[in-house]
């Protein structure tokens, strides 16, 4: 795959990748924005079952499309000594090898970092599991919704009736940018020892760190946070508000000085802030239904956009209720360039630039590869000439 000729951070840096799902593509995935060659490995014929989660893009599978771009796609067949003979190549010019196999699946083949190190003493390991590499759940497996619920996540999301998972895969997008910066560490460390090393990324403990403020809300079994819907459950007014034209806008008050502008400059009515309801987020929050009423009659006879604008003049955050296609649209974006056009297999589909905008490099923004794409170029470049190539066909090993 041809890189950008700008040097890049990770220009020169190898990655191959056991990979499937999301929380290892995503890994990979940043590693690539950044410049580094990611070979992913993925099974002959049927690739990543990813692929097939759903036909959203033109054909293509939504989550896919998102983590696999910038990649070259390799099938091997890892339970054929061929195959393997091609990946123990490919693992001598390699700089990391990340996994997310079946729990123990890489240790049977051979492949942890403690079987891999003497032969391959400057590789970095990266293992995602769902619970990590020992203690009593380490054999478990484990998906994006199972982890929210294990974590605790559930229990503080959603409306007090009815727990609620993330709209999207937390619990794998959290595992996967541990294992991104976590690689990068371990890049720099290898830059000072000269040796690779062994990373161990486990979904709950990625998750578990991301609810950090649930858990010492709660220390020493106080009480959790209660589940609000789409308000804050603990600061108020933190949430969503209908106004007269039926949208809803979105604020936030974070402190007294901000209550006193909204209600002086927002509902326009001054007394209100010293009722004694309301004279402190803890009772604004402990009279939140009261409250609410109060806010959403002094709305009512406003459209989102009124509202929004008295927000904006009393100097109260506040945020559009968007969906999808608003973000599609979104003018911020749009502003700052964020959109380009990568290549798949099914043609050219709108991309988001990485966040994290350098006045040094741009980002690599290259196709999302078909299934076994650059096999036969990968394997010429390991010594596979064409007639072992296609005896590894023939054997399937490919």
């Amino acid at each position: 795959m041809n890189q950008p000729t700008q040097t890049l951070p990770l220009t020169g840096i190898t990655v191959v990748s056991l990979e499937h799902a999301i929380a290892a593509p995503f890994a990979s995935r940043q590693l690539a924005d950044l410049g580094a060659r990611v070979i992913k490995v993925e099974r002959p014929g049927e690739g990543d079952f990813a692929r097939r989660y759903d036909e959203r893009v033109d054909g293509l599978a939504s989550h896919f499309v998102w983590v696999n771009r910038s990649k070259e796609s390799l099938t091997l067949d890892l339970k054929n000594d061929q195959a393997m003979t091609a990946l123990r190549r490919l693992l001598a010019k390699a700089d990391v090898l990340i996994q997310n196999l079946a729990p123990g699946a890489a240790a049977r083949m051979g492949l942890s970092y403690e079987q891999l190190k003497d032969e391959f003493p400057q590789l970095i390991v990266c293992d995602i599991s769902g619970y990590g590499a020992d203690g009593p759940h380490r054999d478990r497996k484990a998906y994006d919704l199972l982890i929210q619920s294990e974590a605790g996540f559930l229990s503080i999301t959603g409306t007090p009736d009815t727990p609620s998972k993330a709209g999207c895969s937390i619990a794998d997008i959290a595992a996967g940018m541990y294992a991104f910066t976590s690689i990068q560490s371990a890049l720099l460390l290898r830059a000072k020892t000269g040796v690779g090393s062994g990373i161990d990324v486990s979904m709950l403990e990625s998750l578990a760190e991301w609810m950090g403020y649930p858990l010492y809300y709660a220390y020493k079994d106080a009480p959790p946070p209660v589940r609000a819907g789409a308000s804050h459950a603990t600061i108020f007014p933190y949430g969503p508000f209908k106004a007269g034209d039926g949208r809803s806008v979105m604020l936030g008050l974070q402190n007294e000085r901000e209550w006193l502008a909204f209600c002086d400059k927002v509902l326009q009515d001054a007394a209100l802030a010293s009722d004694a309801r309301f004279a402190s987020n803890a009772q604004r929050s402990a009279n939140r239904i009261e409250l609410t009423a109060l806010i959403e009659q002094a709305f009512s006879a406003l459209t989102a956009a009124q509202v929004a604008k008295r927000l904006d003049e009393a100097g109260i955050a506040n945020a559009n209720m968007n969906d999808m296609h608003d973000l599609w649209e979104h003018e911020q974006l749009k502003a700052r360039d964020r959109w380009v056009s990568v290549g798949t297999t099914a043609g050219q589909v709108p991309a988001l630039k990485p966040p994290g905008r350098s006045t040094a490099f741009e980002p690599v923004m290259q196709a999302v590869p078909g299934v076994g794409q650059q096999t036969d170029a990968i394997l010429n470049e390991l010594g596979f000439d064409e007639a072992s190539r296609a005896a590894m066909r023939a054997a399937k090993a490919i």
